[in-house]
């Protein structure tokens, strides 16, 4: 099953519509004339006084007061998010857009960002990414906010910021149902492909000096490229997140020929990446993210891309909620796994 190619660093303007706010607040009228009972007028004001401060709270954010992301953000009149072409079902090409589980958080965000700086005709550019530029990008202010298939590491704290978690995994392999293996000890002496600049690139290659498994490892551009080597033969297995695995698996004409297995090499968890230090964007992404886990829309959007058709061929993951991720949402938390 292939999916549309787009140039790697490539920008594409997706101007989105006004936010999709509610309705509009109506006017508060005055405190009518004093009635019979005092006690009614004085609760009447208090409940009009109270909704007028409510009104003022939601006002846009001023241009004199913003600082970091959002003053950029402002002073651009874009913002600038990172994609993926091909982390499925997370933030991938469709043939005519970027969709995804993490797009859609991404777009939440966007939406934030529009009512707080009241910009609602806000311009959106995207970024295609990978896992080897998506920092270097961000750091060098070629995108502004990242939502893809990025796991929250302790090492990568040192150059970036990282929201509340999105989605907890663990990192397996998938390979041929008729190779015989069914963990990681059985892949020594062979070839493993895994994505380049991935925490599992980092643990696979731990795994084979600690074990001694003499494995001949190939790091490809991203998660098609190797997938594609796996299928090819190049690779007897390709060892990635557990959910990336799934999704490119229910890709392909031939799903039932592959297998996910292997005793997990670890739990990470994704995230949004940002620049460091720069309180008031994380307060508003995390906000975004919060509400939505402890609301129940955050299920309902896990639901949508992971047991349900998506676009553009209609495959179904079949991957339910896990209790890690149903915890998740309960008590969303910005912390590293590693």
């Amino acid at each position: 099953m292939k999916f549309a190619a787009r140039r790697w660093g490539s920008t594409r303007d997706t101007t989105r519509g006004p936010c999709r706010e509610g309705r509009a607040p109506a006017a508060i009228a005055p405190c009518a004339p004093a009635p019979a009972s005092g006690f009614a007028y004085r609760s009447r004001c208090m409940l009009l006084a109270l909704a007028a401060v409510g009104t003022s709270l939601a006002s846009p954010a001023r241009a004199d007061e913003l600082t970091g992301t959002l003053k950029k953000i402002h002073d651009d009149g874009a913002v600038t998010l990172g994609v993926r072409e091909a982390s499925i079902p997370f933030s991938y090409f469709d043939g005519k857009s970027t969709v995804g589980y993490s797009q859609t958080i991404a777009l939440q965000i966007v939406d934030e960002i529009k009512k707080t700086l009241g910009l609602p005709q806000l311009k959106v550019h995207e970024v295609t990414v990978t896992s080897s530029n998506r920092t270097p990008m961000l750091l060098n202010n070629q995108i502004d906010l990242e939502c893809g298939s990025t796991t929250h590491t302790a090492e990568r704290e040192n150059v970036a910021a990282f929201s509340n978690s999105f989605f907890q995994y663990a990192v397996r392999m998938i390979t041929r149902k008729n190779a015989g293996i069914t963990d990681f000890p059985e892949l020594a002496g062979k070839a493993v492909v895994t994505t380049a600049g991935t925490s599992d690139e980092r643990l696979l290659r731990r795994l084979n000096t600690d074990k001694h498994l003499n494995m001949r490892i190939t790091s490809a551009r991203d998660h098609m490229e190797a997938f594609n080597a796996f299928k090819d033969d190049r690779a007897v297995a390709f060892v990635m997140d557990e959910p990336i695995v799934y999704g490119l698996k229910a890709t392909d004409p031939r799903s039932a020929d592959f297998i996910v297995t292997g005793t997990p090499l670890g739990y990470e968890v994704y995230a949004c990446m940002f620049r460091k230090g720069d309180e008031p964007f994380r307060e508003l992404v995390n906000g975004v993210i919060a509400r939505a886990q402890t609301s129940g829309d955050a299920e309902r959007l896990y639901k949508q891309w992971f047991t349900q058709p998506i676009p553009p061929h209609a495959i179904n993951l079949n991957f339910p909620l896990s209790e890690q991720n149903r915890a998740l949402f309960a008590h969303p938390n910005d912390r590293a796994l590693d």
